[in-house]
């Protein structure tokens, strides 16, 4: 179960695709959406930060923070970025193996991932609003982020 609405999102600090390490006080003082992504390169996933990718602009010009995090390695972050021309960090949280997804309560214990998950942050590193799919293969409703975000002022 995600954490909830109105708590403080846990403090972390992991490293992008491009070795940047971003931390949650990187975020703070804009608002901010933390997606929690399962398999990068996978059918799914994919379309899910495509969509994302797509509406760029929208996120810009909302003045958002978007950044993603799997349980994968730099590496295959990495790739699956330079693949996709994702504008966005994508964090891995691969070792210690999911303590960030475990801290957000979005680790499945059960296969390793991060579940699919998004939080919603305020400037001051508060939950907004939690977006999710409890099905592995099904996509969060891309149509709920900017409306989420933009309802913070």
């Amino acid at each position: 179960m995600p954490l909830e609405v109105g708590a403080n999102a846990p403090e972390f600090s992991l490293v992008s695709q491009n070795r940047d390490r971003i931390s949650l006080d990187d975020l703070k003082g804009k608002k901010s959406m933390i997606v929690f992504m399962p398999y990068p390169h996978t059918r799914t996933c994919e379309s899910e930060a495509c969509e994302i990718r797509d509406n760029w602009a929208a996120f810009e010009g909302i003045d958002a923070n978007v950044v993603m995090i799997t349980t994968h390695a730099g590496a295959t972050n990495r790739d699956w970025a330079d693949d996709n021309d994702y504008p966005f960090p994508i964090l891995s949280d691969y070792w210690p193996h999911g303590e960030v997804s475990r801290a957000y309560d979005t680790f499945d214990e059960t296969f390793g991932y991060a579940k699919r998950t998004t939080y919603i942050l305020d400037s001051d590193g508060v939950i907004r609003d939690v977006i999710a799919s409890d099905v592995l293969g099904e996509a969060r409703p891309f149509a709920s982020y900017l409306p989420a975000l933009e309802s913070i002022t």
